[in-house]
């Protein structure tokens, strides 16, 4: 649990609550603060007795997989929110887990699981039974700390996030052999401060929320820089403590903010575009400590709200 709370960085202070006033005031305003909105409409939750989960993902065939962290298990359901079965339990053995925290599924329904306390990825099918996994090796003495990954098929390549070692691991996918590292610490192009979770497009940029950056540092596939989204602030197109990225049908960037609850969209080029909005398009959509977040096939947004233990399913609008 301590694992959980470090990452997302509490406010327990008089100015991290002024910030938070400030910025509802200024996200509530609408439209007459030139704040565009996006709206969603809610279709259900997923709960199941979760205790703080992180992150989600979506099978091609439309199940659910919620990574119930806490608890050292993954919760499936199927498309309609109906729990159909958990896998993993606390431990180091093969299928076993310890405060995992990121996942991605493939195009064959594989799930691949970021094992942050084993220090390891692991591979499970679309069932839950253990196929293999990769150890992620220390750096300089510092032992990996993998919190996210995201699966490349049409290039053959697994991307993972090393939180405390600050940077990005390029696996084969084919044989998971080790063949780079992309970035450094720092607060510089290409660096970064505790990176989280990740997501790629269809053109394999690389989408990774740098937390204590307060940015989203976009990568071509090669390790190159491309461009930030956000900066440190309260206002539109800002973030306080981000957490979360997904994209959608059109490369839309939508960006979750654990701190605020909110989550914003921004254009393929970084620029800002909207928040999401409730259905009825006049106010803020406001989270509860929003994590991690996908769009599905079926242009429906899927949010973990970690303090809240449930995973919010939406339909998109435009």
């Amino acid at each position: 649990m301590m694992k959980m709370i470090k990452l997302l960085h509490r406010p327990d202070n008089i100015f991290l609550i002024i910030i938070a006033v400030i910025f509802s005031l200024l996200y509530s305003s609408g439209p007459a603060f030139g704040i565009k909105f996006t709206n969603i409409q809610h279709l259900y939750d997923i709960t199941y007795d979760m205790n703080e989960p992180s992150d989600v993902a979506v099978s091609g065939n439309g199940q659910i997989y919620i990574v119930d962290g806490v608890n050292n298990r993954v919760v499936v359901s199927n498309k309609s929110g109906n729990v159909l079965f958990t896998f993993g339990k606390k431990g180091s053995g093969n299928g076993q887990m310890m405060f995992p925290l990121g996942i991605d599924v493939d195009n064959k329904g594989n799930v691949y699981l970021a094992d942050s306390g084993n220090h390891r990825i692991q591979i499970f099918d679309p069932l839950g039974n253990y196929i293999s996994q990769i150890r992620i090796p220390s750096n300089e003495g510092v032992p990996a700390d993998p919190t996210d990954l995201t699966v490349d098929e049409s290039i053959n390549r697994m991307f993972v996030v090393d939180n405390d070692n600050h940077y990005i691991l390029v696996y084969q996918l084919d044989t998971l052999e080790l063949i780079n590292t992309y970035g450094t610490p720092g607060i510089e192009k290409r660096q970064f401060r505790y990176p989280f979770l990740i997501s790629s497009d269809k053109d394999s940029y690389l989408y990774i929320v740098d937390v204590i950056n307060t940015r989203v540092q976009v990568l071509n596939s090669d390790g190159k820089f491309v461009h930030y989204i956000g900066g440190w602030g309260v206002k539109k197109g800002e973030f306080f403590r981000p957490k979360g990225v997904a994209l959608d049908s059109v490369n839309r960037v939508y960006v979750s903010d654990g701190y605020m609850g909110v989550i914003q969209v921004f254009k393929p080029n970084g620029e800002f575009d909207s928040v999401l909005s409730n259905s009825d398009n006049s106010i803020v959509k406001k989270f509860n400590t929003p994590v991690g977040i996908y769009i599905d096939n079926n242009n429906r947004l899927y949010v973990v709200e970690m303090f809240a233990n449930r995973v919010g399913v939406y339909s998109l609008g435009n």
